[in-house]
């Protein structure tokens, strides 16, 4: 028997009837904020965070299972915008090619736009390159591996240890939209019409080797010949990448997707800026390592960094995605903000926020004079837009610059 529980991002916390170790692998795994009921016993206080999606946490003798899903606040259409945009900046993701259907939830709508993507990706049947094949053989195929054939063979001619390129639909290409489809398969909250065109998708790849669970998945270069699987990648990128843990302590089992909103709103911001500011003579550094102290023990990681052709930092940012001003925000941001411009030598730093979490607003420092820019996003307007607010940060932290 399964039990669903449905969360809001960032909403207040609400009790709930669940085992005392699903509680546990909740709070560990920090998936929700979860605590005891102090006024109900056997029930426990969750409250979603930055974390959206769905995931199942089941018991190993029994078949009790606890689904907990956590709906975002930015509608799915946008959320999907967000994270194809970091995925491929200079694809089609605004021009509706990711499309999420009817789904109001996370999974469902990812689970349907990665069937819809792998389905147009093979509608010309599965692509085929070159890999590169070790074997034993008993007649010469490619080139002979001398030094495996002494180590191995002890001088013996036949068998041989040779290797070739062989042409294949068994490539990392397919192999990683298997991969994306067996873990869809496995994630609680797929409708079924979907997962039925899964169980398709997944009989034109049979011939494809699975990837085990664990393993890194295989490199694969954007090109012209993979071209119509490039969208395809992305997705099943972005699917394997928020799989959950497969297992949790005492023995509990995981499944789930999981997306963190903080991490998606970073990365969008950050790449946005990048993209708006190419062609420039300004170069921006996403996640630039710095020290705060001179003795270089203290190490800070600003999400944005801006260069100009002398290589020094020249502007500052700092992405950050609250869903509600809570006790000392936003005054932890401009001290962050504040460390960053002191050591980096600039007298200007830039926090940019998703719109209801701080005004726009700009802060000057007594004594320093260093000027704390605060700029606030509206993520629910059309993309096109969007990006243009992001330009126009971008052209704020650039006026009046030294190239």
């Amino acid at each position: 028997m399964t039990a669903t529980v449905e969360l809001v991002e960032h909403a207040p916390a609400t009790s709930h009837a669940i085992p005392d170790a699903v509680g546990r692998v909740l709070a560990g795994g920090r998936i929700a904020e979860a605590s005891p009921d102090p006024y109900a016993p056997g029930r426990w206080l969750l409250r979603a965070g930055s974390k959206v999606g769905a995931i199942t946490v089941t018991a190993p003798t029994t078949d009790e299972a606890v689904t907990i899903r956590i709906v975002p606040k930015v509608p799915i259409a946008r959320l999907f915008f967000l994270l194809g945009y970091n995925l491929d900046p200079r694809g089609s993701w605004r021009d509706g090619q990711v499309d999420v259907a009817e789904h109001r939830d996370l999974l469902p709508a990812l689970a349907h736009a990665v069937e819809r993507q792998i389905d147009r990706a093979l509608a010309r049947g599965l692509l085929q390159g070159y890999r590169s094949t070790e074997a034993t053989s008993q007649v010469v195929r490619g080139r002979i591996r001398e030094a495996d054939q002494i180590r191995r063979r002890f001088g013996a001619t036949l068998p041989m240890e040779v290797t070739y390129d062989e042409f294949t639909t068994d490539i990392a290409e397919n192999r990683i939209l298997r991969a994306a489809v067996e873990r869809l398969l496995r994630l609680p909250g797929v409708p079924q019409n979907v997962r039925r065109r899964l169980l398709h998708q997944r009989s034109r790849l049979s011939g494809v080797t699975a990837l085990p669970r664990g393993y890194a998945l295989p490199a694969w270069q954007p090109s012209r010949l993979n071209a119509r699987y490039h969208h395809a990648l992305h997705l099943a990128r972005a699917v394997l990448d928020g799989a959950s843990a497969d297992h949790a302590p005492g023995g509990l089992r995981c499944d789930g997707f999981l997306l963190d909103m903080n991490r998606l709103f970073e990365d969008f911001v950050t790449t946005a800026l990048q993209e708006a500011l190419r062609g420039t003579a300004f170069t921006g550094r996403l996640q630039d390592a710095h020290h705060l102290d001179e003795a270089a023990t203290i190490r800070m990681k600003p999400d944005f960094v801006l260069y100009g052709t002398q290589s020094a930092p020249v502007a500052v940012a700092d992405a950050k995605y609250k869903a509600e001003k809570r006790e000392g925000f936003p005054d932890a941001d401009l001290y962050q903000m504040l460390a960053y411009c002191t050591a980096l030598g600039l007298r200007e730093g830039h926090l940019i926020y998703a719109k209801g979490n701080a005004p726009h607003a700009a802060h000057r420092v007594r004594h320093v004079g260093v000027v704390i820019h605060q700029h606030a996003l509206n993520l629910d307007q059309k993309p096109a837009e969007l990006l243009a607010d992001i330009a126009a940060v971008g052209r704020q932290m650039c006026a009046g610059l030294p190239v």
